[in-house]
């Protein structure tokens, strides 16, 4: 099985031979992707910006999120995980995009929502995909499973194109 790094690798070759550039918006990776993409030497080429946006301020004020929406949906859903992916490209040169938003844990679960439901957006030639996901385990564990889901999927979107 394939680390993070590993996956990140392999995005990026695809990414590159497509002469295209990402941009991810995290929330309860609070990072975990975008370090796992800049592991790589010469990742710049086809990687161009990521945004941490753990709050709900952050996620209206940098990636353009409606305070309706997030009233509407919560955080945690693939309405907002589909309007980060596209506030993140809005904000940059970027042409794909993925994000990630959830409950990590050990707290912060809702009815309908457990710990370890995660949220997934990626933009990838113009078409929006989100998907919802609950992983087990603890935080680090939680975290750690978003991160290589977000990368795969986002590379099997990649490969479709």
């Amino acid at each position: 099985m394939l680390n993070s790094i590993e996956r990140a690798e392999k995005l990026g070759d695809a990414l590159k031979s497509r002469k295209l550039l990402l941009t991810v918006a995290e929330s309860c990776t609070g990072g975990g992707v975008c370090q796992a993409i800049t592991e790589i030497a010469g990742s710049s080429e086809w990687f161009d910006c990521g945004f941490v946006t753990y709050s709900n301020a952050s996620k209206t004020g940098l990636l353009n999120i409606a305070d309706s929406l997030l009233a509407q949906h919560g955080a945690v859903s693939e309405e907002i995980a589909a309007a980060m992916a596209e506030g993140a490209l809005a904000n940059c040169e970027a042409q794909v995009a993925l994000s990630t938003t959830g409950i990590a844990g050990p707290t912060g679960a809702v009815p309908g929502k457990p710990v370890g439901t995660i949220c997934f957006g990626w933009v990838v030639g113009g078409v929006t995909h989100t998907e919802r996901k609950v992983f087990a385990g603890d935080r680090h564990s939680v975290r750690e499973q978003t991160v290589a889901y977000a990368l795969d999927r986002l590379l099997r979107y990649v490969d479709e194109i």
